[in-house]
């Protein structure tokens, strides 16, 4: 295997080209230089594993995908033969771990880390229409919401996330189902263009507490949306009264990168003061080991051992368990 396998240009050509002839230019042009930047200057040495991975899938034709159920499902005219059942885990399995799921390839069931379908369920009923509309999903990891959101009828979704392992695994399905209006970009939210206006909805969802200025990424959020676009928020928050933010010492739930939880009285402050309206917290769900867990896709540690296992009301640092809340707002 050699870097060349991988063909960003191919990859991400026709985004950059969509971008240009949609009048984000600028967009484009930065885009094609992080992307030089990322895969030319300095690649990431795992990638020729990952591509590897990605082409042991079969080569399967006429693929439908069930895009608004628990998971992704992906299905083949007639069921497959051993040889390529086993060639398509073999694939797959390579590009473990899976985090954020589930996906269901052609009877192959990846149980991820996460219930991310859980997470939709949770939020849907809140969301406004989604048909037609072009959104843009921060730190998307796999794509799985990505997916939710275009079985929901949107008009273009782009998920943005930095993980390139995540990007392998959304190849995974998007090869499958061809020219669909979904594409993920591997770069971080300060990567996009300041002030972009142009989604009617984004979507920031378990990135909030990894800002060092939770602020300043509210702003970035506003900034992506047209006014009157929809924020759909959801990060972890602590109870307490209106000014009230745990920052931890130094980890949270064996997490090196978490800065502030807030209240959720605090959390619609800030959205008050970064300029949105009508924010509104529509749900408080306390994680559990049966939305995060250790499974044969991920085998690493997870939520179980990051809990005090004397009382799991607690991290192991002895801060509040995790809690998660999500906020709806409008751009004015």
């Amino acid at each position: 295997m050699t870097m060349a396998d991988f063909d960003w240009k191919a990859r991400f050509g026709p985004i950059i080209n969509e971008l240009a002839q949609d009048g984000l230019e600028h967009w484009a042009n930065l885009l094609q230089q992080q992307l030089v930047h990322g895969f030319e200057d300095r690649p990431h040495g795992d990638l020729d594993r990952w591509q590897a991975a990605l082409n042991r899938l079969p080569n399967i034709e006429q693929v439908e995908a069930q895009l608004n159920r628990t998971a992704i499902t992906l299905n083949a005219p007639e069921p497959l033969p051993l040889a390529q059942q086993e060639q398509l885990e073999q694939g797959l399995r390579g590009l473990m771990p899976w985090r954020k799921g589930p996906f269901d390839f052609f009877g192959t069931y990846i149980d991820t880390e996460w219930r991310s379908d859980w997470k939709w369920e949770r939020v849907a009923p809140y969301l406004s229409d989604l048909s037609g509309r072009r959104i843009l999903d921060v730190g998307c990891g796999s794509g799985y919401h990505c997916w939710r959101m275009l079985g929901e009828g949107a008009g273009r979704v782009i998920g943005i996330d930095p993980g390139l392992l995540f990007m392998f695994q959304f190849f995974s399905v998007k090869d499958y189902l061809g020219d669909v209006a979904v594409d993920l970009l591997p770069i971080r939210m300060e990567d996009l263009p300041a002030d972009l206006e142009t989604f009617d909805t984004t979507f920031s969802m378990g990135v909030l507490y990894h800002r060092r200025s939770p602020l300043d990424h509210l702003l970035e959020l506003k900034g992506t949306l047209r006014r009157g676009g929809e924020l759909v928020l959801e990060t972890l928050v602590v109870e307490g009264p209106e000014g009230f933010s745990l920052m931890p010492k130094d980890r949270y739930g064996q997490m090196r990168n978490v800065w502030f939880l807030p209240s959720c009285e605090t959390l619609l402050r800030w959205l008050d003061r970064t300029g949105f309206r009508n924010a509104r917290v529509v749900d408080v769900t306390e994680t559990t080991t049966e939305e995060q867990r250790s499974t044969d896709w991920m085998r690493f540690n997870s939520l179980q051992d990051f809990l005090d296992p004397n009382d799991p009301s607690k991290t192991v640092e002895g801060y509040p368990g995790p809690l998660r809340a999500t906020v709806i707002a409008e751009k004015p």
